[in-house]
């Protein structure tokens, strides 16, 4: 990476301002350019110069302008590529409705107080802030999540036995957006269960596995530990817990745990693949979509050995083309598909 990327850290702490200016300045290839205590001041402030920021960092709960009003301005005016830097204890709704308005991803940010605990932050974010500096404007999460699918009455085709019992989904960056673009696709009578790692902090999937099922003609659940895998449902995977399946009799279970714990993340979509390619073997598609690192691969080479299928989501349409890529580029992916062109793919394959 040879372009400094020029952030504009947004947030109503003076002292988290220059924290977070500490942390990534951490970084040869980024530099703060300029800070905000609100988003007033920040909407002031890229109206001067709205070619000189390439990523925002975004606090939520702000006076005047909070951080969502914020994003409904900035991204009809001049979409950029924002982070939302948000304290644990804050509502998960002003998280997901950043999300919905064009935030590209989000960190937890701990109380102003934990000093220590802010420094910890310093690596996650400023890997995302790179991720997020290389997201062509065109594919920033934008319209917001609702619009994506209001309206939409998804078809019900007539299946036959097909050759596929689930279907595992492995996403991050631009995950939510991109989920609840695909998953109302899928009609009500689609005909197996669906699993889904998506990476978020831990608080946040059962909020958002809530939010999907409203959108979607499928039951959509935060994962429990010994549920039926049932046709039609779609389980996401708790945050910090990793999902396997266990077959027990006719059945097919799910399986939550810690470990392993040397996986750089839990739930890990390498660990699901895995665990699917061992129950289901060839009868298995999994599908890994938009986000950060390579987390997917070494699953898609289980479910590759196994006789499964792979498809990956193709970089026209990622918010950030690093697992796919890390799939394709192994030679592990059976076919490459656009997001608008997953779910028609997912029935042929039925």
């Amino acid at each position: 990476m040879n372009k400094i990327i020029r952030v504009l850290v947004v947030d109503d702490s003076a002292y988290v301002r220059k924290v977070i200016k500490q942390m990534l300045s951490r970084s040869p290839f980024i530099e703060v350019v300029g800070t905000a205590h609100d988003g007033e001041e920040a909407l002031e402030r890229l109206e001067r110069t709205p070619n000189e920021i390439d990523v925002i960092t975004l606090d939520l709960l702000m006076p005047k302008v909070d951080g969502v009003e914020f994003l409904k301005r900035q991204m009809k005016r001049h979409p950029i590529p924002v982070i939302i830097v948000s304290i644990a204890n804050e509502g998960g709704e002003l998280v997901l409705a950043a999300l919905d308005a064009g935030a590209v991803d989000f960190v937890h940010k701990p109380t102003a107080l934990a000093t220590e605990k802010m420094y910890e932050l310093a690596e996650e974010l400023i890997d995302k802030v790179k991720a997020a500096a290389n997201v062509p404007l065109k594919r920033l999460p934008v319209p917001a999540l609702g619009s994506l699918t209001s309206g939409l009455i998804p078809a019900q085709p007539v299946f036959k036995p097909g050759t596929i019992d689930l279907i595992t989904i492995g996403i991050s960056t631009g995950g939510p957006q991109a989920l609840a673009f695909l998953i109302p696709q899928l009609p009500s009578n689609f005909p197996v269960p669906i699993a889904i790692v998506l990476h978020m902090p831990i608080g946040y999937t059962k909020m958002y596995a809530e939010r999907l099922d409203q959108l979607s003609a499928l039951k959509v659940v935060e994962a429990g530990d010994g549920e039926i895998l049932h046709p039609g449902m779609v389980f996401i995977a708790p945050a910090g817990r990793h999902l396997t399946f266990k077959r027990e009799g006719n059945s097919v279970v799910t399986r939550l745990a810690a470990q392993p714990f040397d996986m750089p993340h839990r739930p890990s979509v390498d660990v699901m693949f895995q665990s699917a390619a061992e129950v289901y073997g060839n009868r298995l598609l999994g599908i890994v979509m938009t986000g950060m690192g390579s987390d997917g691969k070494q699953g898609a080479a289980w479910i590759k050995s196994h006789g499964g299928l792979i498809f990956t989501e193709s970089e026209e349409t990622c918010i950030v083309y690093g697992m796919p890529r890390s799939v394709e580029e192994s030679g592990l992916s059976d076919h490459s598909y656009p997001l608008n062109g997953i779910a028609q793919a997912i029935l042929d394959v039925l």
